[in-house]
Order: C-alpha cells, then sequence, then structure tokens
C-alpha cells in the first residue's frame, strides 16, 4: 500500500505538466491567431503594444530657417520619443502667406539636418485637414500634433490646428521668442538699403516697416552696420541645450571647419556635412560680427554672432563649435582643439588668398589643409538677392503678418527661455 502513494504522485505531477503545457499551447495558438485576423490581443501583447515609441508631428514652412524653429523642433521632440515634420509645399505656402523665400528642395535639407529631427514628410499642407490627420494618426502612428503658442490662422481666419485640438491630440510649446523670418526679411531690406544708400529717413522707414514693434535703436556694440535689429539675449542654458555635451574620443580625428555662417542655409548644411564625412568629430569656427564685417563689408552680418552660432549647434553633422573664433588658422589653435584637418568649401562670399592674409597658411604648410567641393551654389548674398528681386512679394507678405507679430511682441523683453 505505501508503494502506490509515490506512484499517485508522480500520476499528478504528469497530469499537471501535461495539463500546463495544453493551456500553454492554447494562449500562445490564439495569440498567433489574433495577430493574424486581427482579433483583440493577449494583455502581454497590450503591454508590449502600449511601450511602442510616443510619435509626435509638427509642421511648418521653414523658410529661411533659423535657430528660433530649430527650438521649436527642440521643444516638441522632447514630448515624445521620435519628431516626424512636415514641410509646407511652395504651393500652399503661396497661396496663404506669399512666396517662400527658399524653395521646397532646400528647406527639405534643412529640416533634415536638424539633430532633433527623426523623419520629414515632404509637400504637407498648410491646415490640419481631416483627411491628412486621420492619415497622420494611421499611416505615420503619429500620438500628438505639436505647435507653437503664437496664432496659426488662415486666410479666412480660421484656426489651422481647430481639428487637432478638437480631437484632444495638440499639445502647445513656447515660441521662441525675439527672431522671426519676417524680422529678418527687414534686417536684409535695411542691409541693402544701407549698402546703397545714406538716407537716414528711409533707413528708419524700413526699420519700422519691418521689424513690427521692435525698439528702434540698433544693437550696440557691433561693428557699427547698425543693420542688426536683434533682441535675442542669449544664455547659458540656450547654449547647453543645443549642444551634444560631449567632446571627442582620444583617438578622434577632428575636422576643423570656419565660416561666418551667416543667414544659415542648405548650402552650410552640404558642405559641413562633407565635412563631417571625413572624420570623427566636426569642430566648427564662427567668426565674430567684427571679423565678419572687416572682411565682408560694415553691413555684414545679418545675424550676430550667437544667432549664428545656435543655428550651427542644431546642425546634427556638427558636434562643437568656437564661438568667435579667430580668422586665422595658427598653430597653437590646431594643438589646442589636436586639429587632424582643416577644410574649406568652394563656394564662398569672397576668395580669402585675395586678403592681405592667408587665414589656412600653417595648416597648408603642415600638410593638412584640404578644399571642398561644394554642393550647392548658394551664399548668404544669394538669399539677400532673391528678398531684393521680390520685394514688393515679400514686402505684402509681411505686412499680412504684420498685426500678429506687432501684438507678440510689443512690449517684451527677449531673453533666452524654455
Amino acid at each position: 500500500m505505501g508503494l502506490d502513494v509515490p506512484h499517485s504522485e508522480n500520476f499528478l505531477y504528469n497530469s499537471r505538466f501535461v495539463i500546463t503545457c495544453f493551456i500553454g499551447a492554447i494562449v500562445l495558438g490564439a495569440s498567433v491567431f489574433g495577430l493574424y485576423y486581427g482579433l483583440p490581443l493577449t494583455p502581454f501583447e497590450i503591454r508590449k503594444k502600449k511601450k511602442r515609441p510616443v510619435r509626435v508631428y509638427m509642421d511648418g514652412c521653414f523658410d529661411m530657417m533659423h535657430y528660433g524653429h530649430c527650438n521649436a523642433l527642440r521643444q516638441a521632440r522632447a514630448l515624445g520619443d521620435q519628431l516626424v515634420v512636415g514641410v509646407v509645399s511652395d504651393a500652399e505656402i503661396i497661396a496663404n502667406k506669399g512666396p517662400p523665400v527658399t524653395p521646397l528642395h532646400e528647406r527639405m535639407i534643412m529640416v533634415n539636418a536638424v539633430k532633433w529631427v527623426d523623419e520629414v514628410i515632404p509637400d504637407a499642407p498648410y491646415a490640419i485637414t481631416e483627411d491628412f490627420m486621420y492619415k497622420l494618426f494611421n499611416e505615420y502612428k503619429i500620438d500628438y500634433i505639436i505647435h507653437g503658442d503664437d496664432p496659426c490662422l488662415l486666410p479666412d481666419g480660421a484656426d489651422a490646428y481647430a481639428l487637432a485640438k478638437k480631437a484632444g491630440r495638440y499639445k502647445q510649446i513656447k515660441r521662441t521668442e525675439g527672431v522671426s523670418s519676417t524680422d529678418i526679411v527687414g534686417r536684409m531690406l535695411l542691409c541693402v538699403r544701407e549698402r546703397s544708400s545714406g538716407d537716414s529717413h528711409s533707413h528708419s522707414s524700413l526699420q519700422r516697416q519691418f521689424s513690427h514693434g521692435h525698439n528702434n535703436k540698433f544693437e550696440e556694440g557691433g561693428s557699427g552696420s547698425g543693420t542688426r535689429v536683434s533682441h535675442f539675449l542669449p544664455t547659458s542654458r540656450r547654449i547647453v541645450q543645443f549642444s551634444n555635451g560631449k567632446g571627442p574620443g582620444p583617438d578622434a580625428r577632428i575636422i576643423y571647419i570656419a565660416g561666418a555662417f551667416d543667414l544659415f542655409h542648405a548650402g552650410h548644411v552640404e558642405i559641413l556635412k562633407l565635412a563631417r564625412g571625413l572624420g570623427d568629430f566636426l569642430l566648427v569656427g564662427i567668426h565674430t560680427d567684427q571679423t565678419v564685417s572687416a572682411n565682408r563689408g560694415a553691413h555684414r552680418p545679418i545675424m550676430n554672432l550667437h544667432e549664428r552660432s545656435l543655428s550651427v549647434l542644431a546642425c546634427r553633422y556638427v558636434d562643437e563649435v568656437i564661438i568667435g573664433a579667430p580668422w586665422v588658422v595658427s598653430k597653437d589653435m590646431i594643438t589646442t582643439f589636436d586639429i587632424s584637418l582643416v577644410v574649406h568649401g568652394t563656394v564662398a562670399e569672397n576668395d580669402f588668398r585675395q586678403g592681405k592674409v592667408n587665414p589656412y597658411a600653417v595648416p597648408m604648410e603642415m600638410g593638412i589643409y584640404e578644399q571642398l567641393e561644394s554642393h550647392l551654389d548658394i551664399t548668404t548674398t544669394t538669399i539677400i538677392k532673391r528678398i531684393v528681386a521680390n520685394h514688393e512679394a515679400y514686402q505684402k507678405r509681411n505686412e499680412k503678418k504684420a498685426d500678429s507679430e506687432r501684438k507678440y511682441y510689443e512690449g517684451k523683453t527677449f531673453v533666452a527661455g524654455d
């Protein structure tokens, strides 16, 4: 009789094992069946599905892209795990705002180069329509649609993001104060007028027309050009937000390129991309306002040193910048930063070889200088010429936006915030 007890326990153990395997097979089969035929997911699959990345969407014209655009994308990216950006088509911009300064293919290059962007949708609509919103939620798996706290109105006065707000899938970020494409266009027109005429009355008139409520005082402590009417006050926090926060590795091949990088454009992005491909770490020197003025004329630069530095820092191909880099690349500088190669593009505002001092004489003598073939024939002057050629069209475009700009900027002191 004592021999029967172990046999019974063994039988029960085997039975439980068989039942457990059977139940497991049923659950596994149901999961596979459910995935194939679209049946409800198991609790495990639901938990797994919830862990998928949060995808956020932000759209814009991104015309004459500046650090304000980049900061908006940085803030949008912080609200999710992946940022999808819609770049509005040329036709949509013309219909809603007026002609863009930079065409779609250049704007695509700019947006793709921003370090916080994961995916880009070309030819996005200006307004979030019902059909496009459905496409975002289902095809692109977007969780939230993001926009700044400034108004975005259609020609009929309707809110371009009304449907997204109604759907409860809208989130808002803080607009970067102190800069706008409207203001930058005004700076360029001031630059052209100042260069061609000393008429202070016309100069002041243009400034009032395009600054839209800004203080009419020129930037103090600059080169004396009077064209930079920036109201951006840089902070160390903003620099940190834009910085990669890490230096080169012990055996990194460090590439150095320097320039004004004024009105940061697609040509700049392409040459930086080429430079970064030559090494492990790209160090970019940003020349001071005084240096730029001395080499390109008293009417330059359009953007001040800190504005230009932030635009370059936002580029995914850039690892670090020298804010206020010297014009001449010295042996001490090469040693200090452990520079392996100094490069320069073929497309530039002026030929440095025609100057009294060759800024690249030392790296040339050391055999560590290389000239890179620029893929795009675009300079800051190119952008300014586009503005001048379509002066009336851009004037109307700016006037259309004047009221909202005036209300937003009036009575504000601009400090780099969130």
